[in-house]
């Protein structure tokens, strides 16, 4: 059996930008995707702790070390800098991968730094 599985979480985001001319997506500083495990491109579900907001787009990798979290497009009608989000990412696991499957968290501080990882 296949199960859909959270792969990476990037907990407690504080959006830095919101950029309603540019395409779409969010932008995500490199260094945080790398530690999470996530491509550029690929698709993530953002959850908004300040208006509840829940969306699903892709990512694109911002500066490095930068703290950088820009909704851009018609993202970014759905949050306002400073809000709180938590990006989620899954993948497809068969049942047998999942004996020693764990997701990958990152914690983050009210600068975008990562201050814990699981």
């Amino acid at each position: 059996m296949l199960r859909s599985m959270l792969r990476a979480k990037i907990h407690m985001a504080t959006v830095t930008e919101a950029n309603l001319e540019y395409e779409g997506s969010i932008t995500i500083d490199e260094y945080i995707l790398e530690c999470a495990g996530i491509r550029p491109f690929e698709q993530v579900m953002i959850s908004n702790l300040n208006n509840g907001e829940r969306l699903d787009t892709y990512v694109i990798p911002g500066r490095r070390n930068s703290g950088e979290i820009c909704l851009n497009g018609p993202t970014a009608r759905k949050g306002v800098v400073g809000d709180k989000i938590i990006i989620f990412c899954y993948s497809i696991y068969d049942d047998s991968e999942l004996n020693t499957f764990y997701p990958k968290i990152l914690y983050l501080d009210s600068k975008n730094k990562i201050i814990k990882k699981n």
